[in-house]
């Protein structure tokens, strides 16, 4: 079995695990507020119907996502988990209106809450649920680089969250006798997932506009400056975007001028190889191999060359600052500087 096939199996194992517990919690959070009354409680409900629904359209998402490129999708269909990701965050602003409209009036014409032990320790037990199988998913989404299972992992992390104000209100209510305190805190419950849910609007409108990655290509400078080859002289104009759980690489590679096509193309693949192997077979690479011209000389780390016009005095630090360059000629480190 390869490893994107692996991959797709632990996707599909987790997100439907992730369906089929939040249907039971949000089940038993309804039946909490059928108990209580709570507006707390209802706010902490409402959050459980988008993680049921964002999870369900999650698993279709990651369907989607794992067909192999065709001839109307030549680059496959990974960039639909950003269309997920913002689904998930306009829904949960749609849910933050909905608490908003239903705590303001216990805010200001607060009422007893009845069985409020009952309630509590079902919303705890919920919360508990919640905790493990929030971190499982986020775990799974970052070592299989699932921006689904992250954003959902994420999400029902924040629902921990959630629950825990909601317990730490109803805790006030229940030795205060402050009923006020139950709109009180579903009000901050909406503000609080609010947030959450403009912030997932923004990273998918990221994710599908292309925006730079800085951490990606930091993590691909890193691998290819700890392969450096004398034949390598320099790198510029990097560029890397992520669809679901592929990665898309192109640059440009600077190459002593006297490799024949042969010599250069072996170059090329065997850089290819390092990127392809260290992302596990989940990256698309381009590479253009470049002649080097007078300038490089200076930072070119060739012992020998029938073309050198100047000695080697520099070298470029291969980071995402020099390595993002649009053109090779950048100013150099001082030969010697150890790479970051």
């Amino acid at each position: 079995m390869n490893s994107q096939t692996l991959n797709l199996r632990h996707h599909l194992l987790a997100i439907s695990a992730s369906l089929l517990i939040g249907a039971g919690l949000m089940a038993v959070k309804f039946l909490a507020f059928y108990l209580t009354d709570s507006a707390a409680i209802l706010s902490d409900a409402l959050e459980s119907i988008i993680n049921v629904v964002a999870a369900g359209f999650a698993l279709v998402i990651i369907i989607i996502a794992a067909k192999s490129p065709d001839p109307s999708h030549p680059y496959g269909h990974g960039k639909v988990e950003f269309f997920s990701a913002g689904f998930e965050g306009a829904l949960i602003i749609l849910a933050a209106l909905g608490i908003f409209y239903e705590a303001w009036p216990r805010l200001f014409y607060p009422q007893a809450i009845p069985r409020l032990e009952k309630g509590m320790l079902l919303i705890l037990g919920a919360a508990l649920v919640n905790l493990v199988l929030g971190a499982i998913l986020v775990m799974v989404g970052r070592r299989t680089k699932s921006i689904v299972l992250v954003a959902d992992g994420r999400h029902v992390l924040t629902d921990v969250y959630t629950t825990a104000g909601v317990l730490v209100g109803l805790v006030g209510v229940y030795f205060t006798g402050w009923n006020w305190l139950d709109g009180a805190v579903a009000f901050l419950v909406a503000l609080n997932i609010l947030v959450t849910g403009a912030r997932l609007v923004w990273q998918s409108a990221a994710g599908l506009m292309d925006t730079s990655d800085p951490r990606l290509l930091d993590e691909i400078c890193r691998v290819i400056a700890g392969h450096r080859r004398p034949m390598w002289i320099d790198i510029h104009q990097l560029r890397a975007r992520r669809a679901g759980a592929r990665v898309f690489i192109d640059f440009h590679l600077i190459l002593p001028r006297d490799l024949s096509l042969e010599e250069s193309h072996a170059e090329v693949k065997q850089m290819e190889t390092i990127l392809t192997d260290y992302f596990a077979g989940q990256a698309d690479i381009l590479i253009h191999a470049d002649p080097c011209m007078r300038p490089e000389c200076t930072i070119c780390g060739q012992e020998t060359c029938d073309h050198r016009q100047e000695a080697p005095k520099m070298q470029f630090l291969w980071q995402r600052e020099t390595l993002t360059c649009e053109g090779p000629h950048k100013t150099p480190k001082p030969a010697g500087e150890p790479e970051k």
